[in-house]
């Protein structure tokens, strides 16, 4: 995460998309967005120098591994954002393209640390920033979250990719009575929220 965050420094492009998008530095800083580098293996060529350290990188999806048995990096050319548990500490990441690449969003693969259906993005974040929570909001990405974060709306947390589950209501229902749901207004979108209130309803 923090040497994602030095390459975003060194990035102009990858700021300029940030700012495009109504994100400043501070508020960059304080959710430790990143910026990985254009390229096969910018990751595996600074922190896979050894065959253990290159299994630690394949554990925790930051590779991948080809046919062949070589690997390349997972996230290339993308702004990233580090996904925290609620302790702060670094346990995935999802990458955005800022261009026209296929898929948008690039989310960490589920490892021994990170299980989408139970993390929430800005969980964390919005835990440090609010002594008492008296609601959240529940958007669809990061970038949501974030432009949100920016704006003073603390409260406000996304799903990572997945439906919203049981394992994320009982996190979200453990800390306010009053969860919002925030979707995009496509049909996906609707259809999303609809299945997150019958999620919630046995709650």
């Amino acid at each position: 995460a923090r040497h994602w965050q030095s390459c975003l420094k060194e990035t102009p492009e990858a700021v300029e998309y940030l700012k495009e998008r109504g994100i400043d530095g501070s508020t960059a800083k304080r959710f430790s967005i990143g910026y990985a580098p254009d390229g096969w293996s910018n990751i595996l060529d600074k922190f896979g120098k050894s065959e253990e350290a290159t299994e630690r990188l394949l554990a925790t999806g930051l590779i991948i591994r080809k046919d062949n048995g070589k690997h390349y990096d997972r996230f290339r050319d993308r702004v990233m954002f580090p996904i925290r548990d609620a302790r702060g500490r670094t346990i995935g990441f999802g990458g955005r393209t800022m261009g026209d690449g296929e898929p948008k969003s690039l989310n960490s693969p589920e490892t021994v640390l990170f299980h989408k259906g139970r993390e929430l993005y800005g969980m964390y974040e919005a835990r440090q920033a609010l002594r008492h929570i008296e609601r959240l909001v529940v958007v669809e990405g990061y970038m949501d979250t974030v432009a949100l974060a920016r704006h003073g709306i603390e409260f406000v947390v996304a799903t990572l990719g997945t439906a919203t589950t049981n394992e994320h209501l009982n996190r979200l229902f453990r800390l306010t009575e009053n969860v919002y749901f925030s979707f995009d207004g496509d049909r996906a979108g609707r259809k999303a929220a609809w299945r997150a209130l019958e999620n919630a309803l046995p709650q």
